[in-house]
């Protein structure tokens, strides 16, 4: 029986110095974070400053049994 996740993507911008911020913001849909990345570029930015969308959790995160150690 296959699972979905429901995933919310978070537009986060890091700095060049390891810094980094998670705006409030969240999205249903990655088209929406990069929509959104695409308007933020449209503004000048400082050198060395990148934003990307990450989701809330990996799609990976619920696979039941498969995650379990094999029997020895």
């Amino acid at each position: 029986m296959a699972t979905t996740a429901a995933l919310v993507w978070y537009l986060v911008i890091a700095g060049p110095q390891g810094g980094m911020v998670v705006l409030p913001s969240t999205f249903d849909k990655r088209e929406q974070c990069t929509a959104a990345i695409t308007e933020y570029q449209k503004q000048p930015t400082p050198a060395g400053w990148s934003v990307q969308c990450v989701p809330s959790a990996s799609p990976f995160a619920d696979e039941g049994d498969a995650e379990e150690p094999a029997a020895q």
